[in-house]
């Protein structure tokens, strides 16, 4: 790509002088990376990536919606089906037919980021076609190249992954005892035993009895072996849990132990399920309080809308759709309860960008405990980026905010997400200065918090 010293700067000549300037401040401090989705076996393992069209196309669910709106299924892809159907298996193929499709993604940061990730990760400039696959391919058998390698050149401080209370946590034992424990971290994620909806909940309950060695046929021992598991992750490095419900919903419920017996039984309704997990988020909350995980809340996402693919290829294969999600009088049982308690942390993202200014800037800006999530999954785009910080700053400043999050399966584009978002901060800023609204001294100090030591702070990493 042209002009990439200073891409996502202002167009404005003297403003892009002060975002260059300030993005100075930002560009080669460490990357925290306090929520994501990179598996641990990967830096576990060390082994070499496989060939670029696994590493780059077949996990990207940013990539392959984009083609299948145009009719060109996961499969071809190379993504696997659940009925065993056909899928490609021949990764040069798979390049092909995402290089013959890549018009589609212009203008879009799915183009930006992979542009990025090849010239800065992997020093290909090469314009994207057929030809780059050889290159990535004989770049990925270099061992600089390889997971712990890239994650030296990263700059990575500190990357959390994201498991389910049932793992073993088996890797990160792993990347401990080789001196990576406090680099590679987990995070609590107890959606699969929360969520009632979800298939398979009541044989996963079960499970959760016997790894927590506690009678899960129980409202009382299933909350235990939940405690008991948050202690056995934050023993493996956890400073957060993950909560990614269909609302914000969070409220205590007097039925909550009657209706987790009914749901054992298979005699739950969707909206006693809903009650549920607003309870278990109450609960979840105190539990908070006792041993100090950073509560992060992800909702207003409509999980596997896209029932083609959920019944093709299953769950979180890119079929999510964001919903219209209310706030103010979702949170307020827990703000009354707890919203004050300096014991509590609680860090709230959204897909609905509408809500940035009616609620919860004000919301972040009114309660200590809450703190205000970067942009994720389809508002993780520059132009997203930017509106967040015009909709919240004014009313929650920047100190409510909580850093950017890449929230990526995507282990090369790491760097390259931390990078967009710090430049995007850096235009920001460049304007209030350039309108004498900020001293320069004054931005150049938040720049660096905002990337660095603010989700530090309030990640406890």
């Amino acid at each position: 790509m042209t002009g990439m010293q200073d891409i996502l700067f202002p167009a404005d000549p003297a403003t892009r002088a002060i975002a260059r300037e300030l993005y100075g401040h930002a560009r080669d401090l460490p990357l925290i990376s306090p929520h994501g989705h990179v598996d641990p076996a990967i830096l576990a393992q060390d082994s070499p990536f496989p060939d670029p069209a696994r590493l780059i196309i077949s996990p990207d669910h940013y990539l392959t919606r984009m083609l299948l709106s145009q009719g060109i299924p996961p499969g071809e892809l190379g993504v696997k089906r659940l009925d065993g159907g056909p899928v490609e298996t021949d990764p040069r193929k798979i390049w092909r037919t995402f290089t013959d499709n890549w018009h589609l993604f212009r203008g879009t940061p799915s183009r930006l980021w992979l542009e990025k990730t090849l010239t800065e990760v992997f020093g290909i400039t090469t314009p994207m076609g057929f030809d780059v696959y050889d290159e990535l391919a004989e770049k990925l058998e270099q061992p600089a190249y390889r997971p712990r390698a890239l994650f030296q050149k990263f700059n990575l401080e500190v990357l959390a992954t994201t498991e389910s209370p049932l793992d073993s946590l088996a890797s990160h034992a792993k990347l401990a005892e080789e001196g990576w424990g406090k680099r590679v971290i987990t995070t609590f994620r107890p959606d699969d035993v929360v969520d009632m909806d979800w298939i398979g909940w009541a044989d996963r309950v079960a499970r959760l009895g016997e790894v927590s060695d506690c009678d899960t046929s129980t409202f009382t021992g299933y909350l235990e072996a939940l405690r008991k598991r948050r202690r056995f992750f934050i023993e493996h490095g956890a400073t957060c849990s993950d909560h990614g419900h269909p609302t914000a919903q969070i409220a205590p419920a007097e039925d909550a132990a009657a209706i987790f017996q009914r749901a054992l039984r298979g005699q739950v309704s969707e909206r006693e399920g809903e009650t549920f997990r607003a309870h278990m988020l109450h609960e979840f909350a105190r539990m908070s309080l006792e041993d100090g995980l950073v509560m992060q809340l992800h909702p207003g996402s409509v999980r596997n809308h896209n029932r083609f693919l959920h019944r093709t290829y299953g769950r979180d294969t890119g079929g999510d759709i964001p919903q219209r999600t209310e706030y103010t009088a979702a949170l307020k049982p827990l703000l009354d309860a707890y919203g004050h308690d300096p014991r509590l942390r609680i860090v709230v993202y959204t897909l609905d960008e509408y809500t940035y200014t009616r609620e919860l800037a004000p919301l972040a800006g009114g309660y200590p405990s809450l703190f205000l999530g970067a942009p994720w999954w389809f508002l993780d785009a520059p132009e997203a980026l930017r509106r967040w910080r015009e909709a919240v700053t004014e009313t929650a400043g920047f100190y409510n905010t909580a850093g950017f999050v890449d929230d990526t399966r995507a282990y090369c584009s790491i760097p390259v997400r931390h990078d967009v978002a710090r430049r995007i901060d850096a235009g920001f800023l460049a304007r209030l200065v350039a309108e004498h609204r900020l001293g320069l001294d004054e931005a150049a100090e938040t720049m660096a918090d905002l990337a660095y030591h603010l989700p530090k702070r309030i990640f406890k990493v």
